[in-house]
């Protein structure tokens, strides 16, 4: 039960990160429905050459902090989302990273922009950006049609030595 409520909260404040973009949204015409779901790719952003174990990314135009990980051997976009308590990824993703479809288990009922979906809680064997590696990553997977994209979440996030943003630069620390 706490899982779920957890999960439920980490989706929504990925939600909520998409909000601004859902209220500039223009309306066409009358034929236009009322809610429109508007999905950005998030553009990873270069990463800034640091001291070992350190990770400089700068913010995006929209104020979004994203990188290129490699998670289980494999090069992901990601976008950090301090609000997420996981690391939430789709399930193309997952496939890409060795998961099976079969071996995903969909039974946390979770509440998105896109409706209710349902989430599979998976381990993440290791985690990387730059200089920074982290192992035993918790994560969950949700269908595509409710994620496009990647969330690193707080599962990432603490098992850093530190982060702290700074005139538009997240730094990252190991």
């Amino acid at each position: 039960m706490l899982t779920r409520v957890i999960v439920i909260a980490a989706i929504a404040a990925a939600v909520a990160t998409q909000v601004p973009s859902l209220l500039h949204a223009p309306v066409d015409d009358a034929e236009t429905p009322v809610a429109k779901v508007v999905t950005q790719e998030a553009q990873p952003v270069a990463l800034t050459p640091a001291a070992s174990g350190t990770v400089q990314l700068q913010a995006d135009e929209r104020g979004h902090y994203a990188g290129t990980f490699r998670v289980n051997g494999k090069s992901i976009d990601g976008l950090i989302d301090t609000g997420a308590t996981y690391v939430a990824i789709n399930e193309s993703t997952a496939r890409r990273l060795g998961f099976s479809g079969n071996g995903l288990d969909f039974r946390y009922a979770v509440n998105t922009a896109n409706g209710q979906t349902r989430a599979a809680h998976i381990s993440l064997d290791r985690m990387e950006i730059g200089t920074i590696r982290v192992r035993d990553v918790e994560a969950f997977v949700l269908r595509d049609n409710a994620l496009s994209g990647t969330l690193v979440g707080m599962s990432f996030l603490k098992k850093l030595d530190s982060y702290r943003v700074a005139g538009g630069i997240l730094q990252l620390k190991q």
